[in-house]
This record gives C-alpha cells, structure tokens and sequence, in this order.
C-alpha cells in the first residue's frame, strides 16, 4: 500500500527534498504574491527539477501546513524510505556507530534543532522513548531544515532496554549530567558511542541515567546551570567528530 504523502514547509526543508530526493515530490504550492529573489531562485530549481509548482495564498498554504510560518513553500512529497529499525542500520554500518539519545524532549522546536545539529555531525541516528518524546511533524521538519529527512529518528518502546541492547554490541553509552565529575572533553569518544542527553531541566530520567556507562557534565562558566538540548546536543556531538579526526 501506497504511504499517504506528508508536508514539508519553509524554504530549508523544501530545497533539501529538492537536492535529495525530488522524484519524491508530488507538488509544491507557492505564494503568488511572494517574487523576492530568494522565491525567484527557489522556483527556478524546482522547475529544473521538473517539479509540479501550483499558486497560491496564505490562507491556502496555512491550511495545507496548518502555521503562518511557511515562508510561502509547501510541498506535498512521498515519505523517503529509511533504516526500518535500529538493528538494520547498526548492522549495516561499516565505520562506529556514533548516536544521540533524547530522554524526554518533548518540544518539536528542540527536536528539529537536535535533528539539524546530529545531520552536521554526521550521527548515524537520533533514538527517543515512544512515550517521553516528540514525533516527527511539520513543525520540527521545518526547524530541523531537511535533517528530519535524513536522520534515521527511531522511537523505542522502552528506551533502558534498547540502551542496554547498545551496550551488548559494544556501544559505549554516555550520559550528560550537571553533576557529573568527569567532564564531556576528559572520555573518548573515537569508538562506537550513543551520547544521552535529557530534556532541559529535567535532565534524564533515573533508569535511563542508571543505565549509562557513564556520565559526563558539560562545563558551565557563567550564571546559566544548563544549556538547551540542541546546543548540548551540538557540543557533544562535535566532540565526537574532533576526536574522530573530521
């Protein structure tokens, strides 16, 4: 059976469908009234792509995405196949495994950002709990600006069970935390590793934190106690890619 087609919005997410995948894209509206440069340059590759591009207006492209923040670009597109559970892809992987664990990111903003700043870095995947997590939605498709399309983001059903599932294959699992007394820049990070953050505040829950390797704090030198989640996110993860030598 055929997968119904989703939405992406916002010039970001749109133009890297169109750059990876845009025999995926049924159609893409635009706002007529919109012929900025950036719009002019937008619909030029689109029409190079051969793709199907349809005017329109605010009201209509708000209801197609259901926010005002679209930019004036909404496509209609096939959902792109990926890694169908997180065995497929860790057994399919030929260089470590570098992942990022979300206990308890709830906010589509945060996820989108976490999703954009593990695509830089080259992570494998992204893994939060079904039930302590924020899903994939327009929302964060356009915050993560084409990184929600090309991040494999798998939701467990019990996130200790699959950490400890990691570890059996050798994954060292590294939490973050505030007190911890080993700082992110004192472990090794050159092997196969999933990095866990938690949401900001709340931090990891008590099992997921007991179930980590080890924890490492981020070093605080201002008045702020904690960074948020994608800037924590972004820190850790290119930690990994400075000592993987990128």
């Amino acid at each position: 059976m055929t997968a119904a087609p989703k939405i992406l919005f916002g010039f970001h997410a749109v133009t890297v469908r169109l750059k990876t995948a845009p025999q995926s894209i049924h159609e893409i509206y635009v706002d007529a009234s919109r012929r900025d440069q950036r719009m002019r340059q937008f619909v030029a590759r689109a029409q190079e792509a051969g793709v199907r591009l349809i005017d329109s207006d605010d009201e209509r492209l708000h209801k197609l995405c259901g926010t005002h923040r679209h930019q004036g670009v909404v496509a209609k597109v096939s959902p792109l196949e990926q890694a169908r559970s997180l065995d497929d892809l860790l057994d399919g992987l030929n260089e470590a495994p570098l992942l990022l664990v979300l206990d308890g990111v709830t906010d589509p903003h945060n996820l989108g950002a976490c999703l954009r700043v593990a695509d830089g870095a080259g992570a494998h995947a992204v893994i939060a709990p079904k039930d302590h997590a924020a899903g994939i939605n327009a929302t964060v498709a356009k915050v993560a600006s084409g990184a929600a399309e090309t991040v494999p983001y798998f939701m467990v059903t019990n996130l200790a069970r699959t950490l400890n599932e990691l570890k059996e294959r050798n994954i060292w699992v590294i939490g973050t935390s505030d007190d911890a007394p080993k700082t992110l820049y004192e472990v090794d990070l050159k092997g196969p590793v999933a990095l866990v953050l938690g949401a900001e505040g709340a931090g990891m829950r008590q099992l997921t934190r007991k179930t980590c390797d080890e924890l490492v704090s981020l070093p605080m030198r201002g008045a702020v106690e904690s960074l948020n989640v994608s800037v924590a996110s972004g820190i850790c993860l290119y930690e990994a890619v400075r000592q993987r030598g990128a």
